[in-house]
């Protein structure tokens, strides 16, 4: 037989090395980690953050109502406007900023990352001047067809020309902030956040009540307070984001306008900016329908609704964390480990939450007490607060939802379950009045009314499709030689 020999390799530099060690790929915590866990872990920031909302909300409306209950009803008032602005800047658009971000990242597509944080930043600016032109053109009368009369009319609107004045900073500052949370960053934009609020109720506080040769400005102090604070956090995260120091950087230089970037963004947050947008509509009809009960009903009740919207932040916490996480998974193809955030994220909103709002329905005057001594305010601020408060676990539920259909970008359906809340709150509100009904029955109108966007919300999650559609599978064809 003959021989076979092999032939030898040569070496590479006549050395004998070992071949280099395979390492392996870096983990995403956001994709790796068990989910809970993970979940608790990027919210506990957030939380912190927007527990200084609480005492944003306690020290304002404090400050308020020593302005008197006039003031009060002038917040209750504009305060749809301005949780409008913040919730469809920092929340819809916000979302659908943070959700096209992660899934970028997930997909491991770092420029193309970077290019969605500028075009976010447009979106951004566009949509505050927007607000601006639309709020003093058009403030004034919509706070006068919702009952505004008189020195509460006023107030009202000296608070809208000051904070809608400068509008475009609020969007800035929760654009920067939706970019961090959307690389998996939660510390920074709450830790702005967490700083901002501080600034708030000092300045808030300062202006609107006076302090030492500063003199009392009202309303408008309290507003100026406000943007003030914003534009301190506003200023540090942009320059965080374009020192390079965030996991996207955009660039300027040689600026490319892009449709796709701005279709990737907006596909998720126009769609969303309709949720609050008819929140908040639902809210103003609301107002509008108790405004003929009186100033101190009015006021009651703005005690009870700035409750609700300090307690859904809670939710917004979980939800705000849920979005890159359901984001990345989705960018990565794994469709039913992005579901199970979702509903992790859900379950924590609705127990937290409820529990939270059932203390307080059961111990008004732990909330009730620290605004107002008015008997006819605290007696309908208690009202409210016993009927509504325990159904806040449903808004907590649709929070959840809604945020983590954003990370899906699949937002319609959560939307719908606004618009069907909308209709039920104006179907409802118009037979009461019909019927020249109490207050009463329209705190239980405001009590289903969460119920019914709670469960509307999650049917929404349980029937929509997340995913890349399915397609027809090609034809494939042997190749002729």
């Amino acid at each position: 037989m003959s021989e076979v020999t092999v032939a030898e390799l040569p070496l590479v530099d006549g050395e004998r090395d070992a071949l280099p060690r395979l390492t392996a790929p870096a983990r995403n915590p956001l994709l790796d980690h068990p989910i809970l866990s993970t979940l608790l872990w990027l919210s506990w920031p957030n939380v912190v953050a927007l527990s200084a909302g609480t005492l944003i909300v306690i020290a304002e409306t404090s400050y308020i109502g020593r302005l008197g209950t006039e003031s009060l009803a002038a917040m209750a008032l504009v305060f749809p406007f301005v949780m409008l602005t913040m919730t469809m800047s920092g929340g819809a658009m916000g979302g659908g900023v943070s959700s096209a971000i992660a899934r970028a990242l997930g997909a491991g597509d770092h420029e193309r990352a970077s290019a969605l944080a500028l075009h976010a930043l447009l979106i951004g600016l566009c949509f505050g001047l927007t607000f601006t032109v639309g709020m003093l053109v058009f403030g004034p009368t919509l706070l006068e067809a919702l009952g505004g009369r008189g020195s509460v009319l006023a107030q009202a609107i000296g608070y809208i020309q000051i904070f809608f004045g400068g509008g475009i900073i609020p969007w800035l500052m929760n654009t920067f902030a939706a970019i961090l949370r959307g690389t998996g960053n939660m510390k920074l934009p709450s830790a702005i956040v967490l700083n901002s609020a501080v600034c708030q109720i000092i300045l808030g506080g300062v202006l609107g009540l006076g302090l030492g040769p500063v003199p009392s400005f009202g309303m408008r102090g309290v507003a100026a307070g406000s943007l003030i604070a914003y534009t301190i956090g506003a200023a540090i995260m942009g320059w965080y984001v374009f020192s390079g120091r965030a996991r996207v950087r955009p660039v300027l230089r040689g600026l490319k306008i892009r449709r796709g970037m701005f279709f990737d963004i907006l596909k998720v947050g126009a769609i969303a900016c309709f949720s609050p947008l008819q929140n908040v509509l639902s809210l103003t009809i609301f107002t509008h329908m108790l405004a003929r009960f009186g100033t101190e009903v009015l006021a009651g009740y703005g005690i009870g609704a700035r409750l609700e919207f300090l307690l859904v932040t809670l939710a917004f916490a979980v939800g705000v964390a849920s979005v890159p996480m359901v984001g990345m998974a989705i960018g990565a193809g794994r469709v039913k480990r992005a579901r199970r955030i979702a509903w992790t994220a859900g379950w924590v909103s609705f127990a937290v939450v409820g529990l939270l709002g059932t203390l307080v329905a059961v111990y008004p005057d732990l909330w009730v007490s620290i605004f107002t001594q008015d008997p006819g305010v605290r007696a309908a601020s208690r009202q409210y607060l016993a009927t509504g408060a325990p159904m806040y676990a449903f808004l907590g539920l649709a929070t959840a939802m809604y945020f983590s259909s954003q990370g899906a970008a699949r937002v319609l359906g959560p939307v719908l379950a606004q618009t069907a809340r909308l209709v039920f709150i104006c179907v409802g509100g118009g037979w009461l009045l019909s019927i020249e009904d109490t207050s009463q029955s329209f705190f239980w109108l405001a009590a289903a009314s969460m119920v019914l966007l709670g469960v509307l919300s999650a049917l929404s999650v349980l029937l929509t499709r997340w995913g890349p559609k399915s397609g027809a599978v090609p034809e494939v064809r042997p190749a002729l030689s």
